[in-house]
């Protein structure tokens, strides 16, 4: 495994003039010029974005979701931005984000806006009038003529394109920014690293609050509290206790009452820090473990670490997956399974950025017959799972590719189920 050097390590969360910390500007830049390359590399003149990740990446703004629509992006060549957007948030990036200078009011040509309109010429008028200001500023900078992409194959949007005899391809788009985003910027890393770091905030404040006769769902919201008053975005993530913790309960967490000897799965997933998001879990014992409980626990490990022996650049998903468990370690006869494929989600590696999943997915679903190559500065989240005595456990490492391995960003510690003295 990776080591870190002296002093090299999670920082603080507020900005400060003594020390360098997560450097914004410089990772704006940085992924800018990723989307660049990767844009040059697939023959495109320019990109329109629509995908909230892709437009964060590019421009740094914090998109909140909605419609998809109501917020879009051009990239061109020569590294000009122009940015479409709500007449409130285009009127506050102009005056916050002086990186940008080319915001523009945005006609919500997609999502739900034209849904809700309710006449199919109203939504023909939106689409239209949004095409017509893309090619306005396409005309701008003076790319209309050659291939543009766009990273959503909207049907009715690329006839619009179409139309106007402009070029898009949209597969071309999608890739470079898969591309680009699959490796990260030390900046990006540290997001990451920094999210670790508040998710195990949460991780102690549930060792702190979880008792018996109190509810999941009390012990969940005082840890996402924590998250919060951390600094994080939370988007997600759940706790779930005794036989909801296997298989993993559909509703999340639930108003169930803990109870001495059960089991705690904790998952801090989509939890973020400047929108790098996490996927971390830990598994508690409210009180001492059962032998079948720990020899569970210890198997997950195992074959977590396994894998993470296998991750180094260059290596293929297709010989890494073979660190996971098999369809009799996958307990496939108890969930009446005959592939991999049907058991998403029990034992994988995916990759962690600005979305939960990300390049690459390593998984005996896919990985041996569609493998892909292992690249430093790739992060992702490694996942397994084993039964216990009608419970289960859970492990997750947070992890980044270096040059002869991987490192550890999480830290919470995994040698053995972390037991609550009830």
């Amino acid at each position: 495994m990776y080591e870190r050097t002296y002093m090299e390590g999670t920082r603080g969360t507020m900005a400060v003039d003594w020390e360098e910390r997560i450097n914004t500007a410089r990772l704006r830049q940085e992924r800018k010029t990723r989307a660049l390359a990767q844009m040059a590399d697939h023959g495109l003149a320019a990109m329109v974005l629509f995908s909230d990740p892709n437009i964060r990446y590019v421009t740094g703004l914090a998109m909140t979701g909605g419609s998809g629509a109501d917020h879009y992006t051009l990239l061109t060549e020569d590294g000009s931005i122009v940015h479409w957007d709500t007449a409130d948030h285009a009127s506050n990036q102009r005056f916050n984000c002086p990186w940008l200078d080319d915001i523009r009011y945005a006609c919500p040509g997609l999502g739900n806006v034209p849904r809700a309109a309710g006449r199919p010429s109203a939504r023909r008028f939106l689409r239209e009038t949004m095409v017509d200001e893309i090619e306005a500023a396409l005309n701008d900078h003076g790319v209309q003529q050659q291939p543009i992409g766009v990273d959503i194959a909207n049907p009715a949007l690329l006839a619009a394109f179409e139309d106007r005899s402009i070029e898009v391809d949209t597969a071309a788009c999608s890739s470079a920014m898969s591309s680009a985003r699959a490796i990260k910027t030390r900046d990006e890393i540290e997001c990451l690293r920094m999210v670790a770091a508040i998710c195990e905030g949460a991780f102690q404040q549930i060792t702190e609050t979880a008792r018996p006769g109190r509810r999941e769902s009390a012990v969940w919201g005082g840890a996402v509290k924590q998250l919060f008053r951390l600094g994080a975005g939370v988007h997600g993530g759940y706790l779930t206790s005794g036989p909801n913790t296997w298989p993993k309960h559909q509703a999340n967490t639930t108003d169930r009452i803990l109870r001495p000897g059960d089991l705690i799965y904790a998952d801090c997933y989509n939890v973020s820090y400047l929108g790098y998001r996490s996927c971390y879990y830990r598994t508690f014992s409210l009180g001492a473990p059962t032998q079948a409980q720990t020899e569970a626990y210890e198997t997950a490990r195992d074959n977590l670490y396994d894998v993470l022996e296998r991750i180094e650049p260059g290596a293929t998903t297709d010989e890494i997956c073979k660190g996971f468990p098999d369809m009799e370690g996958e307990h496939a006869e108890w969930y009446d399974a005959t592939n991999h494929w049907q058991l998403t989600t029990n034992h994988w590696a995916h990759g962690l950025g600005l979305q939960l999943y990300e390049q690459p997915l390593i998984w005996r679903g896919i990985s041996p017959d569609h493998p892909i190559e292992i690249k430093e500065g790739m992060t992702m989240a490694v996942e397994t799972m084993e039964p216990a005595e009608n419970q289960g456990v859970r492990i997750e490492e947070m992890v980044v590719v270096r040059e002869n391995g991987v490192e550890i960003l999480s830290r919470w510690p995994v040698e053995s189920i972390t037991v609550i003295d009830p």
